[in-house]
């Protein structure tokens, strides 16, 4: 493990609590970050992070080696092609290209570096108007953000009402949490609002929410050992 790395060992369970971490500095001084995964080199690795824009951030135009993936959390982020209020999901990929900025300041959930390879299609999902289709469990339901034949991820906006429980499964290749409202909890641990929890491939859970919980969820993307 390199001094940079932060859970890049993808065959362990990795869980943190953004809302007790502090923020810390990034290269442009308008930008605050809680990095939640690092493997690679620490400006240009595949990274994990939760990104505070301050109000009048503003970047020149730059490409996005091996992808982006974007879900705003607060405030409005904007760039050349549109403005992106709470509940936007974008994913660009291999590339794109953009000058973001923000006028009053936002908070984002941010991947870097996580969708290589040319063809996948732009994405963008407005969360706030988008339907909802029912889950595989009563109690839950789900917008689906980006799911593509020819790549393994699939990615989804989940809502589960107070009082489920999940039956126990497992995943094959991994899934990946972030709670973006209320709380869950299973064997491993409880995690409210701002806690990310990336779970190995081939391991098992039974979610609980007592209060409800609406989370970003990813699967099909770790490798098997």
């Amino acid at each position: 493990m390199s001094d940079n790395a932060l859970n890049d060992d993808f065959a362990a369970l990795a869980v943190m609590d953004t809302a007790a971490m502090d923020w810390q500095a990034s290269p442009s001084p308008s930008v605050w970050r809680k990095r939640l995964e690092l493997s690679g080199p620490a400006e240009a690795g595949r990274v994990t992070s939760v990104v505070r824009y301050d109000a009048d951030s503003v970047f020149h135009e730059h490409p996005h080696p091996d992808g982006e993936e974007i879900f705003v959390l607060e405030g409005i982020f904007s760039d050349e092609h549109g403005d992106y209020p709470p509940g936007s999901f974008l994913l660009n990929p291999e590339g794109f290209s953009h000058a973001p900025r923000s006028k009053d300041g936002c908070v984002l959930f941010v991947k870097l570096r996580q969708y290589p390879g040319l063809g996948r299609n732009q994405i963008k999902v407005d969360t706030a108007s988008a339907p909802w289709r029912a889950g595989s469990v009563a109690g839950i339901s789900v917008q689906d953000l980006y799911h593509e034949p020819d790549h393994p991820e699939r990615i989804s906006h989940v809502r589960i009402d107070a009082g489920t429980s999940v039956p126990e499964h497992d995943h094959p290749a991994g899934e990946e949490i972030f709670v973006l409202e209320g709380g869950y909890r299973d064997e491993h641990g409880s995690y409210g609002t701002g806690s990310w929890v990336r779970y190995p491939a081939g391991s098992r859970h039974t979610p609980v929410t007592d209060g409800g919980c609406r989370l970003y969820v990813k699967s099909g993307h770790l490798p098997d050992g």
